[in-house]
Formats: C-alpha cells, structure tokens, sequence
C-alpha cells in the first residue's frame, strides 16, 4: 500500500493539533500486512479490501475518508449490527485510527466501534436456532470476538473522552456507557 500525506487541505473539519506524547508522527496502520484479508470474509466476499478502505480512512481528504469508512461499515457491520468474519480483525486498526488526530472521521469510527460492541444480531437467532451454531462458519463467534476485540481496547476510553473536539468526545463517552465503563 502506499503512504499518503496525512495533511488535509480543504477539508471540512479544522486540522488538528499535534498528537499527545507517544502518538505524535506515528505511521498508522503499520501492521495491516499481518492479516491475511485475502483468507477473510466480509459481507461482500473476501476481504482483501479492507487495508485499502483502511488507507482511505487515514490519509484521505475529509470527503475520500467518509466515504471509506461507509464502505467498510457496510462490510463488517452490514446495518449498523450484522457483524461479518473480518471484523474482528478490522477493529484494532478502527481504535488506531480513532485515536490518530489527523483523521478526519474519528467520531464516526467511535460510532462504528459502539456499533460492534452493541452487535447481537448471530447470539439472538442462534438463541432461536440454535443449529446456527453447528455451522462450519459460526457467525456467532465472529461477533463475541468482535465485541472483544472491542472492550480489549477500552483502556483508550479515557483519553477519547477527554478529546477537545466534543462530537468525539460524546462518542466515546456512548461507546463507554455500552461497555459499561462509563
């Protein structure tokens, strides 16, 4: 993948001001080549891409990093709850990318993060149908690892909370309350 300015001239949301100590200039998305997208399914098939929906999201101009991350909402967490094999996978690069201050999106990653938290679509038909979980490919394991991969990371709630920009702040502090730390 190729690396883009992180600057965003033109873009609508004000250019943030340098990343606290430990997360300033860092490249995001530096391990995305750790996981096998091509072996990984999302709601359209393969997953392979992700990275590149990812890369959008970091380096995009304000317009370019929208509409990835609709995108990929749409591939692992098709309506907002239906969560999908790669998203799992996709969440620690969602918390990196939250918490990158040049990323023009970050409020609605933290949507996007709360949406996977709050998924349960598999666990209630499965509570129904409880054959679903005899299948080869138990989507009620991809949205317990999903909501893991999630909560693994809370410990970066506090800091978000924190952020001087209140839309990502009020996102958080919703993404908390659905984990149960707020």
């Amino acid at each position: 993948m190729r690396s883009a300015s992180t600057e965003h001239p033109g873009s609508e949301r004000p250019q943030r001001p340098d990343a606290p100590a430990g997360l300033a200039r860092k490249t995001p998305l530096t391990a995305l080549d750790r996981v096998p997208w091509g072996d990984i399914q999302d709601s359209t098939g393969s997953a392979a891409a992700i990275p590149v929906l990812l890369g959008g999201i970091a380096c995009g101009d304000a317009d370019t990093a929208r509409s990835a991350l609709n995108d990929l909402r749409k591939r692992i967490c098709q309506f907002g709850f239906v969560v999908e094999q790669a998203t799992a996978a996709t969440v620690p690069f969602l918390w990196e990318l939250a918490n990158h201050p040049q990323v023009t999106v970050r409020a609605q990653i933290i949507q996007l993060l709360k949406s996977i938290a709050d998924a349960r679509q598999w666990e209630s038909t499965a509570a129904v149908y409880p054959k679903l979980l005899n299948h080869r490919e138990n989507p009620v394991a991809w949205e317990r690892a999903a909501r893991q991969a999630v909560r693994a990371r809370s410990g970066e709630l506090d800091r978000l909370m924190a952020d001087e920009d209140t839309e990502i702040a009020e996102a958080t502090t919703e993404l908390a309350r659905s984990l149960g730390a707020a």
